[in-house]
């Protein structure tokens, strides 16, 4: 078991599914910026799959992504050493798909979605705040980066309200 300021290895990345997704397939061991690559990982696997589902079915398996998410990352941390270790980022990538379901599938837009919801994810506007520093488990360390993309579509909605 690696200990809590060591980054997991890739033994650990592949040791246990819990412990694969939690780490984004490998995007949450990068060297720096795992947060960063874990959505950076999202905005490239979405493509892959967002042409076999319906908006609702999407939105279905999002949320069973989001239930699995407090699961997963439950197991992971506990088996790192701590809740919210950097290299857990399934909790960027589940709500980043969520984000990147509802933004005009445009470049622009899509790098817009990006660059807020790694800004809201990073600053941790209340109540996302609350979540990280007071909820140590896997609800807590999901419901964080849900806050922040839900401040990225407030911040998308107006900004096309604008643009209109």
């Amino acid at each position: 078991m690696p200990e809590k300021s060591k980054r997991p290895s890739l033994r650990f990345l592949l040791n246990n599914p819990a412990h694969f997704l939690a780490l984004g397939c490998g995007s949450g061991l990068a060297p720096w910026a795992p947060g960063t690559f874990g959505t950076l990982f999202a905005w490239l696997s979405f493509p892959l799959f967002r042409p076999y589902f319906t908006d609702f079915g999407l939105l279905l398996a999002l949320t069973a992504a989001y239930l699995l998410g407090i699961w997963i990352i439950d197991i992971t941390g506990k088996a790192i050493g701590d809740p919210d270790h950097g290299s857990i980022v399934w909790d960027e990538i589940v709500p980043f798909w969520l984000v990147l379901l509802l933004t005009p599938d445009t470049f622009l837009w899509q790098l817009a979605a990006f660059a807020l919801f790694r800004y809201f994810d990073i600053t941790k506007p209340q109540p996302a705040r609350y979540f990280d520093t007071h909820v140590k488990n896997g609800f807590g360390v999901m419901a964080d980066d849900l806050v922040a993309a839900g401040y990225t579509l407030l911040c998308l909605a107006l900004l096309k309200l604008v643009l209109a």
